[in-house]
């Protein structure tokens, strides 16, 4: 029986392409190996989000080169399709396939040859137009169901339009279809993910929305047995006040938003091209801790965009340290080709990015610890997971607080209404054995 191993760089929406996949292989009779170890074939899913993932893709192909020097090495994803020809002549690649052709890895095995020269299929990004539906499985209890693909956004700082093309999604059908097989298979949360999961409703073939993002919401609330739905990430603009009020009113829709926001100065939202101005950012925010007090609200913010004088960026540091909201993923910004904002004046230099960086990274922690102290004493449900690191196991509560318990088999993939009880900074977790007692982790 061959052997194939994977790893995947990025997103959430690439675990969900990586596991799909990984399905195809194991339908094939192959037998899956943990990456790094010793392999006949190693599929690298790859992001290009920043200059970092792009560096980190080489380190991958020499690790599976030093597991097994003839395992024949294949790299898909966002970068393959930015930068095929980059990647082709990295020493241990076979085969780079573009965004049509990522899900057609068998096809190509059987005349792969281990070669100096890499093979490239990777077709001009307006190819790209169909979808193909994936979903994360077996190592998690919770699934990421995919459901759009694509972005017709043109921020100035974004390659990922470059790299996967057109908005596009899912029939609802569809995903209903997918939604209750996965129910069946015992998947207690579906997290939807996407590209521009708001974007949700122009189907393949078409320019103009069929569907809407609430018309999804509205179909998945029916499907029976299924417990948790969690949105992973949502423009602020296409978070319009009928999603959030039908969350409020959910009884399956989590209490848990992830709105990018990028920057708290208008005058650098109007540079970087986003959709929407600061005062709509914060209509969202105080609408939801209105509507769901106990809701944890994540931000995306990028420091370092060009032009982001000292002021502008003070801006967004006062803006978010005043702002409900949870926790940050702050991004250090890279210049990268093809992108509108890679020719801006006024480059801000990197030892001002990353001290930049780290300041609002100190804010996220406060932020969150804040947040984790206001639920000390409320009893949440949480649904552990499968997963295990020495004697304990993990899960998240409905509001997305990571919890740690001394590991029990008779609770993975259970949802327990459990009280939290004490927060520990360090990750050290109180030996407790009784379920109504739990220490929350910070994420």
């Amino acid at each position: 029986m061959q052997t194939v191993a994977f790893h995947t760089l990025g997103c959430k929406l690439n675990f969900s392409e990586t596991s799909t996949i990984a399905r195809q292989f194991r339908d094939a009779g192959w037998q899956r190996a943990d990456f790094p170890a010793a392999a006949d074939v190693y599929v690298v899913n790859t992001c290009s989000v920043t200059e970092n993932a792009d560096k980190e893709c080489k380190q991958i192909v020499n690790r599976a080169m030093n597991a097994n020097p003839e395992g024949k090495v294949i790299i898909v994803g966002c970068y393959a399709q930015l930068k095929p020809e980059e990647i082709a002549n990295i020493p241990g690649v076979d085969l780079v396939l573009g965004a049509t052709e990522k899900f057609n890895v068998l096809r190509y095995l059987d005349n792969l040859k281990k070669s100096e020269d890499a093979a490239v299929m990777a077709c001009e990004i307006e190819e790209a137009t169909s979808f193909v539906s994936a979903y994360s499985s077996g190592d998690r209890t919770r699934v990421f169901l995919k459901v759009q693909d694509g972005c017709d956004y043109s921020c100035a700082f974004c390659t990922i339009p470059l790299a996967r093309g057109k908005s596009r999604s899912d029939t609802i059908i569809n995903v209903i279809n997918q939604a209750t097989q996965l129910v069946q298979d015992g998947v207690k949360e579906i997290v939807l993910t996407g590209v521009n999961l708001g974007d949700f409703g122009i189907r393949e073939g078409s320019t103009k929305h069929q569907d809407r993002f609430i018309d999804l919401a509205k179909a998945l609330e029916e499907v029976e047995g299924l417990e948790r739905i969690r949105i992973s990430s949502i423009e602020p603009n296409l978070l319009t006040e009928e999603v959030i009020r039908f969350v409020a009113s959910s009884k399956k829709f989590v209490p848990h938003f992830h709105i990018p926001l990028q920057s708290g100065s208008e005058v650098m939202l109007k540079a970087m091209r986003r959709r929407y101005l600061r005062s709509v950012y914060t209509e969202r925010i105080e609408l939801i801790k209105k509507l769901i007090p106990n809701a944890s609200i994540g931000a995306d913010v990028i420091v370092g965009f060009p032009g982001e004088t000292e002021e502008y960026f003070m801006e967004t540091f006062n803006y978010l340290h005043q702002l409900e909201v949870t926790y940050l993923h702050v991004f250090t910004y890279s210049e990268r080709v093809n992108t509108l904002a890679v020719s801006m004046e006024s480059v801000v230099p990197m030892n001002v990015r990353k001290n930049r960086n780290r300041m609002l990274r100190n804010l996220s922690l406060k932020k969150q610890n804040a947040f984790y102290q206001s639920q000390l004493g409320k009893s949440l449900p949480v649904l552990f997971e499968a997963e295990k690191s020495g004697e304990l196991m993990y899960g998240y509560t409905s509001n997305y607080l990571l919890v740690a318990h001394p590991y029990d088999e008779s609770l993975v993939n259970k949802i327990v209404k459990c009280k939290i009880n004490a927060i520990n900074p360090e990750g050290f977790v109180e030996v407790d054995l009784a379920y109504e007692s739990i220490t929350a982790l910070r994420v």
